[in-house]
């Protein structure tokens, strides 16, 4: 009898995130570049789907697979009791590219990421 042992990888990590629900949503998010010098240092796009493990970003500019980045997300928050409140929540994660193509790229998430309210002025 054959005994296999496996090693995990970057194909169990998009696996597993895979398993945690998405939402297609598109919400603005500013990303900088953390590990390479090359790279634009700050880039400006908007989620087409996301989850509590990463989200796909659609762009031509895309990073390189690995590249370590800091992120601040802006999702709406629907107050009820509040119409007119203007109120976001900002999502303040790190992560690091997991998946890149001439479509965009798909940036994990670390664990650790920090959620609060975020007040847009008033125009």
């Amino acid at each position: 009898m054959r005994k296999v042992t496996r090693i995990a990888d970057s194909y169990d990590l998009v696996y597993e995130r895979r398993r945690l629900e998405r939402f297609e949503l598109q919400v603005p998010a500013k990303i900088e570049v953390l590990s390479s010098p090359d790279a634009a240092s700050l880039l400006e796009l908007l989620t087409k789907d996301i989850c509590a493990g990463g989200a796909y970003f659609p762009t031509k500019t895309a990073l390189a697979a690995g590249t370590k980045v800091k992120m601040d997300i802006l999702l709406p928050v629907r107050n009820v009791s509040a119409p007119g409140d203007n109120t976001r929540g900002l999502i303040k994660v790190n992560g690091t590219v997991i998946r890149s193509g001439p479509a965009g790229m798909a940036i994990g998430f670390d664990t650790g990421y920090l959620i609060t309210p975020f007040r847009e002025a008033m125009n």
